[in-house]
């Protein structure tokens, strides 16, 4: 079945090994235009399996080392730095900050190259609100019901739209050309999801919080974590293929993977868990910037600055009685930190790596988990490409039953200015193979390969986007996320062939000196979640350092 755009995901794999083998330029067609091929430092983490590593050549000591510098290390050191907490350093693998939410920046605009809009926070989100409000972006009380945000962060009308059939609906479901029983079937949905934000379980807890810790611990809802979100949809009575497109599109826009693949609980919580509010702006508003989430690392990473080193593999972990020993690869040299605590706010499954006398269940947990692979690209055009009819150009666009995702636009905040240019950031998660084949496809294949399915695919919704693309670089991640399939996230006994849960063993664990940090232990990475565990992170170390400080959860 084809897709609106013209070309499916069998097709997209196709004309992505076809370009690849004929020298990426296919006949007929303008030569591509230029760009780079860009990802995580793969090459640097990959050096953990071939070891052969140079000794310590000097030592220095520090009070609290945290390890990573995505979201969740930027917020254990934004927690530490407002505690007063001075003696800290943070190691990044990668050469700059900000993990999942990096960005790049242009001569017209800078653009994400990851996670591109955070939500309006829940009330249970109370370090997130504290932060907005500490970067002036949360207007009044943190923690009103409906505060007021900054108007330049929130995300400027119209905010998505979606392209079927040739031409654009607004929103996000389809909704041209349904019958009668489909469109009841959207309303059943949406009515469940609206019942499902108020639920709680009997400990009195919302069954869907976010932070997903704050979760109901009734055992009714944690259930749902035995089978997948389309298994919940049509035992449901939800078949309608609209209703199951929004749901496979949501699982692999937040989770890189598909509904079929998801724990229904995981499916569940992206539509139930977030009920923020604000005294200006929709509910479903969301607060967003030319380059995406980088301006919340920037905000975080302001409190950790001149000490961030990056360009640091970490690659041997030593708990002892009075410190641990980190032993990290800079270039050619090796330093040893020894500290105090240890903050470990790097993806889990590294961790059983560098971490010889690693605890062995916390190591069957941390390898338990797999990831999902992610391609991003920033097409940069010289002009707004021809527009198909239907609803006006919106912030987030998004291409029905296609390989990708669609695309966000980087001055769609910028509306007032008269631009002639733009850029189109455009997202493909690779959950229509394994993870571990994706991982080399992201390894092998050519950027020309990639850029000429990209356009060739993009091409059936703006027909002139090849002509008006003057760069086009890619940007890959091997392991973007961990995946919550059924079974993953709340303990089940086993049962339906799913793995039992071991995020918990992770989420719980924390040693005399070393304590985790990250998504990971969430089970599934999103902005709040990462925010959390590093917030949560820092507050455990400085309980067992005998700091006073002022809970932010």
């Amino acid at each position: 079945m084809k897709s609106a755009s013209g070309i499916n995901r069998r097709d997209f794999l196709l004309t992505v090994g076809t370009a690849a083998l004929a020298g990426c330029l296919p006949g007929g067609k303008p030569p591509l235009p230029p760009g780079e091929l860009l990802g995580m430092a793969h090459t640097l983490g990959h050096r953990l399996r071939d070891g052969g590593f140079p000794p310590p050549s000097e030592t220095r000591q520090t009070g609290v080392l945290i390890v990573g510098c995505g979201i969740s290390g930027l917020s254990a050191a934004w927690k530490l730095a407002n505690a007063a907490v001075d003696d800290f350093l943070v190691l990044e693998m990668e050469s700059a900050p900000g993990g999942n939410s990096r960005a790049g920046q242009s001569p017209l605009v800078a653009y994400p190259w990851g996670a591109h809009y955070l939500p309006l926070p829940s009330r249970e989100s109370t370090a997130v609100r504290e932060l907005l409000a500490e970067l002036g972006v949360l207007q009044g009380d943190p923690n009103a019901a409906r505060p007021s945000y900054d108007e330049r962060y929130l995300c400027a009308t119209p905010q998505e739209r979606v392209y079927r059939n040739g031409l654009w609906d607004e929103g996000l479901q389809p909704q041209r050309g349904l019958d009668p029983a489909e469109r009841d079937q959207q309303n059943r949905f949406h009515a469940h999801m609206e019942a499902f934000k108020q639920a709680r379980g009997s400990d009195g807890r919302r069954a869907f919080a976010i932070p997903m810790a704050l979760s109901s611990q009734d055992p009714a809802w944690r259930a749902l974590d035995r089978i997948s979100f389309s298994q919940w949809l049509n035992d449901h009575g939800f078949t309608a293929p609209t209703i199951h497109w929004l749901a496979n599109y949501a699982c692999r826009d937040d989770y890189g993977m598909a509904h079929d693949q998801t724990s229904a609980w995981a499916g569940l919580h992206y539509f139930a868990c977030r009920n923020g509010e604000a005294a200006n702006a929709a509910s479903d508003s969301v607060l967003t910037a030319p380059e995406g989430n980088a301006w919340l690392a920037r905000g975080l990473a302001r409190k950790a600055a001149g000490r961030i080193l990056s360009d640091a593999l970490v690659w041997r972990i030593e708990e002892g009685k009075a410190t641990v020993a980190v032993d990290v690869l800079f270039g050619a040299k090796t330093v040893r930190f020894e500290a105090q605590q240890l903050i470990w706010a790097a993806p889990a499954f590294v961790l059983p790596r560098v971490w010889p006398t690693m605890p062995g269940q916390l190591k069957a947990a941390a390898q338990a988990g797999d990831y999902a692979p992610w391609l991003t690209a920033n097409l940069h055009l010289s002009d707004f490409p021809e527009e198909r009819q239907g609803a006006p150009a919106a912030w987030d666009n998004v291409l029905y039953d296609s390989p990708g995702l669609g695309y966000v636009v980087a001055t769609h905040q910028l509306i007032r200015r008269q631009l002639s240019g733009t850029v189109f950031t455009y997202y493909r998660a690779l959950h229509d193979v394994s993870p571990a084949a994706g991982r080399r496809l992201l390894l092998e294949t050519p950027r020309e390969a990639w850029a000429e399915g990209i356009l060739s695919e993009l091409e059936g919704v703006h027909p002139d986007i090849r002509r008006l693309t003057t760069r086009l670089d890619i940007f890959r991640n091997g392991h973007a996320m961990r995946r919550p399939v059924p079974g993953s996230l709340w303990p089940t006994n086993g049962g339906n062939g799913w793995p039992d849960a071991q995020r918990e063993k992770l989420a719980e664990f924390h040693s005399r000196r070393i304590t985790l940090a990250h998504a990971d232990l969430s089970g599934f990475s999103l902005f709040e979640e990462a925010q959390y565990r590093g917030v949560l992170a820092a507050e455990r170390v400085m309980q067992r350092r005998g700091v006073r400080f002022k809970s932010s959860l």
